[in-house]
């Protein structure tokens, strides 16, 4: 994990499998936790309300995003409520726009007004988070989730935008700014770097923190390890007795280690265990 004292980020676990939320609740470094259909999909989960209870149960202590599915405002709304009485540390996700790429902006001011803590999701530009700015309560307890991971997958660095927008909130809102969907580990450090007051993190990518500061020739040696070990687990083999056919030397004749032999047209490749090869033939001029 980071270094104690000195990350000043906090750092959600992300994703839908109750074990993992099980193990992170208790660890000092996960400070929040998000999840989304797409990934409730993926753990299998078919009723949605059940698992975010039990999701709870497991963490009581901390906050936890659970997020609003419907397409028709109205809709959605009433799903903000429902989620929102499931407990105190629930924060409700609102998607920046409906799906037609109307932004939902009244929404979210009147969630916010209603005390409830919304988790605006799906961010990828500026000007959305401009918009969001203009429409949230100053002093409301909010969180803009900008998908960093999402912007860097079409070419753009995202730590530019990252940390215009940590400027703009810290200067004029209290809602905080969330890192979301990293692809890598070096995000944790990026997203520190431009402001972020959280990163979403999953469990992969949370065990690589303890990365953190490794030895690379050591970490170099043990990826070839890892390469040796997992070819003989697998049993692989590669059939290379008939490119060589092993030609014991003569007594007495000395020739280099490695070396390749020309006479002619012919070409020897002399081992250093004392065996003379047949290189393959070479290809056929066109």
């Amino acid at each position: 994990m980071p270094p104690s004292g000195q990350n000043h980020i906090r750092i959600f676990c992300d994703g839908a499998d109750l074990d993992s939320v099980r193990a992170y609740a208790a660890n000092p470094t996960v400070q929040g936790f998000t999840t989304n259909p797409t990934l409730m999909r993926k753990a299998g989960i078919t009723d949605y309300e059940a698992f975010a209870r039990t999701f709870l149960h497991l963490v009581p202590h901390l906050p936890v995003s659970f997020e609003v599915f419907a397409d028709d405002e109205a809709e959605m709304e009433a799903q903000a409520y429902a989620i929102a009485r499931w407990s105190p540390n629930v924060n409700v996700k609102i998607p920046v726009t409906d799906r037609s790429g109307r932004f939902l902006g009244e929404l979210m001011q009147r969630l916010a007004v209603a005390g409830i803590t919304v988790n605006v999701t799906a961010v990828l530009t500026l000007e959305q988070v401009e918009r969001i700015l203009e429409i949230l309560p100053a002093q409301a307890p909010a969180i803009v989730s900008i998908f960093a991971g999402r912007i860097a997958d079409t070419g753009v660095n995202p730590v530019p935008v990252m940390r215009r927008a940590a400027e703009w909130l810290h200067a004029h809102s209290s809602a905080q700014l969330l890192w979301a969907s990293p692809r890598e580990v070096l995000n944790f450090y990026q997203a520190e770097e431009a402001g972020c007051d959280i990163i979403t993190m999953p469990p992969d990518l949370l065990a690589k923190l303890s990365l953190a500061g490794k030895n690379l020739d050591q970490y170099s040696l043990e990826t070839v390890e890892m390469f040796f070990r997992d070819a003989q687990a697998a049993a692989y083999a590669i059939d290379t007795a008939d490119l060589f056919p092993p030609q014991p030397l003569a007594m007495g004749v000395e020739t280099p280690m490695h070396a390749i032999q020309r006479n002619g047209e012919s070409e020897v490749l002399v081992l250093a265990d004392g065996n003379r090869r047949s290189p393959l033939p070479r290809p056929a001029a066109p």
